[in-house]
């Protein structure tokens, strides 16, 4: 087989089926199909244990690449930064 569009590549693996669910969604909401390998299955998990993977077409992989990347960012973004206390107070300074 010679790399055909139609051939599905890894665009990222995360550690839970969640995070796989939520890249697939963002994709298809870009009309692009994803799919995701190595979800649990009947009570354990069907692939290696460990991480999730995102699958697309070879062909949409550099728009999935775009999608993939702001979610990302957004999802870092809603992070609170470890490095600045809320209270503007530093915590060995209580």
């Amino acid at each position: 087989m010679n790399g055909s569009e139609d051939d599905l590549r890894v665009l990222t693996s995360v550690p839970h089926d969640f995070q796989a669910a939520l890249i697939v969604n963002a994709l298809q909401e870009q009309g692009i199909r994803g799919a995701v390998s190595g979800t649990y299955t009947a009570g354990f998990r069907a692939e290696a244990p460990g991480w999730v993977q995102v699958l697309v077409r070879e062909a949409d992989l550099p728009a999935a690449a775009a999608v993939f990347e702001t979610v990302e960012r957004a999802s870092f973004d809603d992070q609170p930064d470890p490095e600045s206390p809320s209270d503007g107070q530093c915590p060995e300074a209580m």
